[in-house]
């Protein structure tokens, strides 16, 4: 992959350019992003991947983010400064997006996907120091958070998610490090789920933009 010119990209022998370069100014266009971002679907998930023309404002909202656009951003409500939280139905589709856009900005500081299940076992095999490893510097987006079990480490029960969404905000207010995830539930779900200071300060972790409830399943 070309990580020198932010407005190309290179997928094997086809290079996909998703804007032009005024000097030291990259403008994007978002009709070129979304070429893009289907064939490099194509190229990690299948040739049945595709964008949909129903997805168009969610993934303009989450382009416009990770190019950060401040015009734009600002039009949109969105803060560059903090994570994205994607949430919406099972199957909508927010796992690929989130793995698909940090590849449109190969030159920024990535961020790793980590489903919330898997964080959760490795709690429950090596215990406390999992939730230290994901209070380091590391920029995460955390899959499925809010669905995954509670912890149990030696017959102690833990809120594993929980506790590292705290250490994650304390990150973000001293560090300026971001967090993402994804998520199937509402606000009051994760308010139940991990109770009210963690979704307090999910508040200021995160920009909310949500799919429609009513999207459809699109592994099926």
């Amino acid at each position: 992959m070309n990580n020198k010119r932010p407005d190309i990209i290179k997928e094997g022998a086809v290079e996909y350019r998703l804007g032009t370069l005024k000097g030291h100014r990259m403008v994007y266009d978002f009709d070129s992003i979304l070429v893009y971002l289907e064939a490099k679907g194509k190229l990690m998930f299948g040739d049945a991947f595709e964008i949909y023309e129903a997805d168009r404002d969610i993934i303009f909202r989450l382009c416009n983010y990770i190019i950060k656009d401040h015009v734009n951003c600002k039009k949109l409500g969105i803060d560059i400064h903090k994570g994205i939280l994607l949430s919406g139905p099972v199957g909508c589709g927010k796992t690929s997006l989130m793995k698909l856009l940090k590849c449109i900005v190969p030159h920024q500081r990535p961020y790793l996907v980590v489903p919330s299940r898997n964080i959760v076992f490795g709690f429950n095999h090596v215990g406390y120091k999992t939730i230290e490893d994901y209070g380091m510097t590391q920029f995460f987006c955390f899959d499925d958070l809010g669905v995954e079990p509670i912890g149990r480490h030696y017959g102690k029960d833990c809120n594993v998610m929980g506790e590292i969404m705290l250490s994650r905000y304390d990150l973000f207010i001293q560090h300026h490090i971001k967090t993402h995830a994804t998520t199937n539930l509402n606000a009051q779900e994760l308010e139940e789920r991990y109770g009210s200071r963690v979704r307090s300060r999910m508040r200021e972790l995160f920009n909310l933009i949500a799919f429609d409830s009513a999207s459809s399943d699109k592994r099926k």
